[in-house]
């Protein structure tokens, strides 16, 4: 699978380069080097849009570093880096810390990303509800284990912020340090759900993809009154766009780098080159590019 995809993603740079962006609006070309601050639940397709970016900017080197959320805007704050890829925006007073330098915050949403549940392959679990989430997370009895990818990551402040509560509990819930670990974990142990993001379930490393192909990712039913609370949905995306799988979450770029390589990458994502990879991927785009319908007589 990652294979094919990154063949997919060579071509679509060769036809960017050879036919002036395949339609989408020409941009300067971009160059020098740039420190990117990123999520590590966003590490697939992040990774998947700088092979076609640094393939048509050839002068373009950009170093994405991969960690918690929490350590993500702790970076941003402390000017360890201008520009952040993260799944929530900054808070005013966040915000105001950068405001303060007379820098001016830039945010694009790229994608919508799901919030997915595995379970090990011989697990009889192959669904759930939010509200037996919320349940373990309030620590209530359950025969349910949650496993998340780090205590300080964006997956367990989402989930935190849906069950309304400020720390974790001491039973049925584990936090390892990666989504590869929550990945091999499941893996290895019957009973156990992880907590991840969907583009791991989607495109995983070569190591991982024979893990992934024997788990099962588990539908969700949403909350009374809520989205998809009719029935269990599975996250994908027309299940996304429909907005009826319950547990999504944006995807955005924070800029305050003024311009250059920054600026650069982040109209990249939002244009139709950066939104096709992201269709490509699996996760919903925040603009769908059109489909093109060549008519032969």
């Amino acid at each position: 699978m990652m294979n094919n995809m990154r063949q997919l993603l060579l071509g679509l740079s060769a036809c960017v380069i050879l036919f002036g962006s395949c339609k989408e609006n020409k941009q300067k070309e971009t160059t020098g080097r740039l420190v990117m601050l990123v999520d590590e639940s966003f590490m697939p397709i992040v990774d998947d849009e700088l092979i076609v970016f640094e393939n048509i900017y050839k002068d373009a080197d950009i170093d994405a570093r991969y960690m918690d959320e929490r350590s993500v805007i702790n970076g941003l704050l402390s000017d360890s880096a201008s520009v952040a890829i993260t799944s929530r925006k900054l808070t005013p007073e966040e915000a105001n810390v950068i405001e303060k330098k007379n820098m001016k915050i830039r945010v694009n949403r790229v994608a919508v990303d799901a919030v997915a549940l595995i379970a090990n392959g011989g697990s009889q679990d192959s669904v759930i509800s939010v509200q037996e989430i919320i349940d373990v997370l309030r620590g209530k009895p359950s025969s349910r284990q949650l496993v998340f990818d780090n205590p300080n990551s964006s997956l367990v402040r989402y989930l935190m912020d849906l069950a309304g509560i400020n720390s974790l509990p001491t039973k049925g819930v584990y936090a390892l340090k990666t989504n590869s670990e929550v990945i091999k974990y499941v893996h290895n142990n019957l009973g156990s759900i992880g907590v991840i993001s969907y583009n791991w379930v989607r495109q995983p490393t070569l190591e991982l993809e024979p893990l992934v192909a024997k788990l099962k990712v588990m539908g969700v039913k949403g909350l009374p009154g809520k989205p998809g609370s009719d029935k269990y949905y599975r996250p994908n995306q027309d299940n996304l766009a429909l907005e009826q799988y319950p547990l999504s979450r944006d995807m955005y770029i924070i800029n305050y780098h003024g311009g250059g390589l920054g600026l650069g990458f982040a109209s990249f994502l939002a244009g139709e080159v950066g939104q096709r990879v992201i269709l490509k991927s699996g996760l919903l785009p925040d603009s769908v590019p059109p489909r093109e319908i060549i008519i032969r007589k």
